[in-house]
This record gives C-alpha cells, sequence and structure tokens, in this order.
C-alpha cells in the first residue's frame, strides 16, 4: 500500500489532476486491497463531475503511510477529506489525538478553484524540529458555511497548518478550520437542494391573490453521497439560512430533530418517506402538521440521481404515533409552482409598439386582445400578471404606466405613474409582477430614483426602501414569483451588475412598510450583465460578459453559485431575455440582428419577429 501510495502522489504532482479527476479516469483510492481487470476493451469515459458515469464512482481515503514527510503528509490528508466516508474517519488519522477529537469538517467549506498549492514553511518557533508549519494557498471563490449556505468569496487563500511528531510520525495537530476543496472535488462531492420555507406576507397576506401557503426555495449545499435524505430532511428542520430568514418562517417548532439519533431515512415501496420528529413536535395541530410535512415534501422531492418521485410524507411523533400525512395529489395547493401560474403565452412589443404573443405551437405571434393590442398603443415595455388576465405597460418615451385588462373592450384608463426622467433611458423601468398580485417598477429618474410597488397592479404606489447600492441605480428588475426577492440590475461607474435582495413587509395594510435588505452580487464574474430572468424556485438566466470578453449565456442560482443544468449556446447580440419558472418552457431573447427569437426543446434558436422588443413571460 505504501508504493502505491507513493505512486499516487506522484501521478497527481506529475498531471496536476484532482481526486475528482483521477476518479473520473477509474482511479480509486481504496483504504484496502482491490483486484483490477487484466483484459477488456478500452472504452472513453465521460469525465464531467457532474456525470452519471461519475456518480456511480466511489472515492475513499488512504491511510498514512509510514515515514511520510510533511507536505506528503498534509497532501494525503487534504486528499482523504474528499473520500465518501460519513465522518472522515481516514482523514482523521492524519491529526493527532487531540485535534482529531475537536476538528469539525462540517464547520465550513472553502473552495478553490484548484486543488490547494502544499509548501512548508521554515517556522522559526520549530528549530526544535519537533514541529513543522505547512501553507495551504491558491484562488478562493467560494465559501460554505456551517448552515450549508454558499457564497461567491474570490480572493488570495493561504492558511497554515501545523504538524507535530508524534513518535516517530508526523501528524497534523493544527488543522484547518473545516474542509478546502478544489471546485471539481466540490462539484463532485456536493449538490444544490431547495429547502421549502414559508413566505412572511406581513400586511399583504390579507391580498395576497394565492393565500399565504407561498413556499419559498432556500438553496444550500449538500453531500451527494452520504444519506441525502436523511441530510436533507436535518438542513430543513435546522431552519432556514440566515440570508432568507428574515422573509420566510418554518412551520417547524423551535428545536425541531429527527426522533432517533443516527437514525438514516429512507422511501418505502412505495415512494412514501416517514419522518420521526422529537417531542418538540409531539402536540402540534393538524394543520399546522401537514404544513411542516409540505415543507418536507418538496424539500426532498426529486433530489436527484436516480431518487424517485415521493408519493408522499407521513411525520410522527417520537413514540411512533402519528402525527399527520400529506400526498403528493394533495400537496399540489402548496406547490412552489403554484404562484408562478401556468404560463400558455409568450409575449414581446412589436415593430408598431403593439403588444402581441404567441404560444409554444405558433409561429407567428398575434396582437393581445383589449387596448394594448390596438394601434397606437404606444408601448416600450410591457408584463403580463401570472394568471395572465391582466398586462402593464410603459411608454415609448419611458414617461407613463398604464394597466389594462386582456379581454375585448377592456379600457386603457389613466396612468397609474409618471416619470419625470426626460427620456425612456431616464424614465420608469419594464414592471414586473409577483405571484401575489403586486406590480413592481422603477423609475429611473436622476433627480428622484425610486422602487414602486402598486397592490393588486392598480392600487396605490408605495415607494419602496432600498439601500444605497454603492452609489448605483437600477436600470431593470424582475421579482421573484413569491414575492420575497428581488433581482436587479444596477448601474454604476460604466458598469452593469446583478445584484438580489430579500423584499421584506412590515406594517399594516393600510400603512405597508417595504424594504429590500441583504443586497448582494450574483453572478460576480460578470463585470457586465445585459439582462436577467428569473429561470426557476431559486435560479436565474443571465446574459452578460466578463472584463473584455464575449457575452455569455448562463444559469445561476440566486446563492450565486453556477446551477448544476446543461449550458445553454447563447444567440448573438442577448439584449434581453425571459424564462418561465417552468424549464420545460422554451427561452425567448431580443438580440440586435434577428429580433425576437426562440429557443424550443431539443432545437436551435429560430427568429419569431425581426422587429421586435421586450419579451415577457408571465410575471
Amino acid at each position: 500500500m505504501g508504493d502505491d501510495r507513493a505512486d499516487h502522489h506522484l501521478f497527481r504532482r506529475r498531471w496536476g489532476l484532482s481526486t475528482a479527476a483521477l476518479a473520473s479516469c477509474g482511479v480509486l483510492l481504496l483504504t484496502g486491497c482491490a483486484s483490477m481487470p487484466d483484459s477488456g476493451d478500452v472504452r472513453r469515459v465521460d469525465s464531467s463531475p457532474r456525470s452519471d458515469v461519475d456518480s456511480q464512482v466511489r472515492v475513499y481515503g488512504v491511510s498514512p503511510g509510514k515515514g511520510e514527510q510533511p507536505a506528503e503528509l498534509v497532501s494525503g490528508f487534504l486528499e482523504a477529506t474528499t473520500s465518501d466516508e460519513a465522518n472522515f474517519a481516514t482523514a482523521k488519522e492524519y491529526l493527532t489525538k487531540g485535534a482529531a477529537k475537536s476538528w469539525d469538517p462540517f464547520a465550513r467549506t472553502t473552495v478553490l478553484a484548484q486543488a490547494p498549492e502544499v509548501r512548508v514553511e521554515t517556522d522559526p518557533g520549530d528549530r526544535d524540529g519537533g514541529g513543522k508549519t505547512v501553507v495551504l494557498s491558491g484562488k478562493r471563490i467560494a465559501s460554505v458555511d456551517a448552515a450549508h449556505a454558499y457564497q461567491p468569496d474570490e480572493a488570495r487563500y493561504e492558511e497554515r497548518i501545523h504538524l507535530t511528531l508524534s513518535g516517530s510520525e508526523w501528524r497534523i495537530d493544527g488543522p484547518p478550520p473545516g474542509l478546502v476543496l478544489g471546485e471539481s472535488d466540490f462539484e463532485r462531492i456536493y449538490r444544490s437542494v431547495n429547502k421549502y420555507y414559508f413566505a412572511k406576507l406581513g400586511p399583504d397576506a390579507e391580498d395576497s391573490r394565492v393565500g399565504d401557503n407561498v413556499l419559498v426555495a432556500d438553496p444550500v449545499y449538500l453531500r451527494r453521497r452520504i444519506d441525502p435524505l436523511t441530510s436533507t430532511v436535518s438542513a430543513l428542520l435546522d431552519g432556514p439560512t440566515g440570508w432568507l430568514d428574515g422573509v420566510v418562517s418554518t412551520s417547524f417548532p423551535t428545536g425541531t430533530a429527527l426522533g432517533r439519533r443516527g437514525e438514516k431515512l429512507s422511501l418505502d415501496d412505495s415512494n412514501s418517506l416517514r419522518v420521526r420528529l422529537n417531542d418538540r413536535a409531539a402536540n402540534i395541530s393538524r394543520s399546522r402538521c401537514v404544513r411542516m410535512a409540505a415543507q418536507t415534501l418538496f424539500t426532498v422531492q426529486n433530489l436527484g440521481e436516480g431518487s424517485s418521485e415521493v408519493s408522499s410524507v407521513k411525520l410522527d411523533r417520537q413514540n411512533g404515533s402519528e402525527l399527520c400525512s400529506l400526498s403528493s395529489d394533495a400537496a399540489r395547493a402548496y406547490a412552489p409552482d403554484f404562484v408562478n401560474g401556468q404560463p400558455r403565452h409568450q409575449y414581446f412589443v412589436d415593430s408598431e409598439h403593439r403588444m402581441v404573443r404567441l404560444s409554444d405551437d405558433e409561429d407567428r405571434p398575434r396582437p393581445v386582445p383589449g387596448p394594448f393590442g390596438a394601434d397606437g398603443a404606444g408601448l416600450g415595455a410591457v408584463a403580463v400578471s401570472r394568471d395572465e388576465r391582466d398586462a402593464a405597460g410603459v411608454t415609448s418615451d419611458g414617461r407613463s404606466l398604464y394597466v389594462t385588462g386582456l379581454t375585448p373592450g377592456a379600457e386603457r384608463g389613466r396612468a397609474l405613474l409618471h416619470s419625470q426622467g426626460g427620456s425612456a433611458e431616464h424614465g420608469l423601468t419594464a414592471p414586473s409582477w409577483d405571484g401575489l398580485g403586486g406590480l413592481w417598477v422603477a423609475d429611473r429618474d436622476p433627480e428622484r430614483p425610486r422602487l414602486l410597488r402598486l397592490r393588486g397592479g392598480t392600487g396605490q404606489a408605495d415607494e419602496v426602501r432600498l439601500p444605497k447600492l454603492g452609489g448605483g441605480r437600477i436600470t431593470a428588475l424582475r421579482v421573484s414569483a413569491d414575492g420575497t426577492r428581488i433581482a436587479m440590475l444596477v448601474k454604476h461607474a460604466g458598469h452593469t451588475t446583478l445584484r438580489l435582495g430579500r423584499i421584506e413587509r412590515k406594517g399594516t395594510a393600510e400603512e405597508p412598510k417595504l424594504s429590500v435588505q441583504g443586497v448582494h452580487t450574483v453572478a460576480p464574474k460578470l463585470e457586465n450583465v445585459d439582462t436577467v430572468s428569473w429561470a426557476g424556485d431559486s435560479r436565474l438566466v443571465v446574459a452578460g460578459r466578463e472584463s473584455a470578453g464575449v457575452q455569455q449565456l448562463q444559469y445561476v442560482e440566486t446563492d450565486g453559485s453556477p446551477a448544476d443544468v446543461p449550458e445553454v449556446p447563447g444567440p448573438n447580440g442577448v439584449e434581453a431575455i425571459t424564462a418561465s419558472e417552468d424549464q420545460t418552457r422554451p427561452l425567448l431573447a431580443q438580440t440586435r440582428e434577428n429580433g425576437i427569437v426562440r429557443l424550443l426543446p431539443d432545437t436551435d434558436w429560430k427568429t419569431v419577429d425581426e422587429d421586435g422588443t421586450a419579451p415577457v413571460y408571465p410575471g
């Protein structure tokens, strides 16, 4: 085993491959002996860390060999932390007994662009020869905290690890806090999972078109292969991540946990999940329990790699008696996509400044019924309510906002908002509807920039308090269907970046106090973002450019991590894009050269209107 390990270290050093890359090439690190085939055809395998082939690979740590020097020992420790062991037992063999007891691998995960570089540092404090300091370095790209929340965090990384002699062997007595992984290893080991919590609607609860059963996605990163059902439910019970906590709530009583220590959850033969909870949940009402079951069902649904759809969730007391159960059919009233609606059409503005629409099986758009589809509509941007009954339109000069019904004979009525910005660029942005019935729009007037929300799409305009945005101003916005998050394009110092904020609702129904809090950058690698759209419960589709680069079309999660979906080739010169939260629906984009283009499943981009602008789905 010692020779095998030396060969592995040499192979990795010589070729610069991560453990994930070795695993995808068929190289497994084993704690014991294994037989290898010595005949048969040579076949190419997919080296993607997210492929089905790689999902079957299991990587195991190798125990430290005799006489390993500090740099080699630390490299072995880092490799062992990439193994598929539940409690990192092999990695702890590299530590002193005291360090093995105190080291918490789950405290934090630091993600580097590549596996960390290892070098031995001369430390004046180690002159007696009984200690050594090893430095880990690299380019940090993100971190994951103890609550499993991902955060982009680009910076130079450097961490010192201390080793001491334990008898005649080197062992680590000062390990790094948590794990340090290269990006490819991180993507192989972890995956993004959406936990679900209920939106805090505050004073908007009574006016919500969809009631108070609005589930909000809270993405976290969990280990792919280590008891995914149990770890996912445990993460749900831990409560929402810190960023989302202010705008969501959980129906689980404080302190609720799994009822049996070490219990592993699994689906039964009918794909039903039974969860035993501790006594904190013993005396809850049935209605509250059903909401808990809904959170659980949508959180564990479709976990990935080979999992089956969950047919029902049953919650039990600690003594085994049933609290409640919820089938997937009965859970439809709580479905996260309930607030999204089921869009039947895509919409845009044609060359006559009218609002037109088309369905998936139509090649030519038709004017919408009502005043927005008539000659002389004079529109520059539009938005459609989630039920496709109403539409909001901003005039082509950016000065006025109108709302009308999408029915024959509907009245255009008076303008609900006016901007004094003086031009389309400094006027009103394209509006956006949430699934609760609220209509959102920003006024880009340099003298009085504002973010506004119109209750019910026709009510009083409530001004939304904003942070200073670093001196920038909003140039475009899209609100999530659940009404808890807002994606904003913010222009500052010649660059436009994508920011995400949470929408907090306080005050009363008569005097609501709305604010956007916790604003942070999403897609930080893009120096200029041209357009953005929601494309899922916690997913955005973005077109933008890195420094001096060509435009890219990419999906990102709301936590800033890259979405685990196939790449989509973008058309040239995308100026606006729209997607549905229903990921089976086509993308629609406005391009400089070809006007409105559409990407249907399993096809290429196709022009639908050479002169069209401002494409939107309902929302």
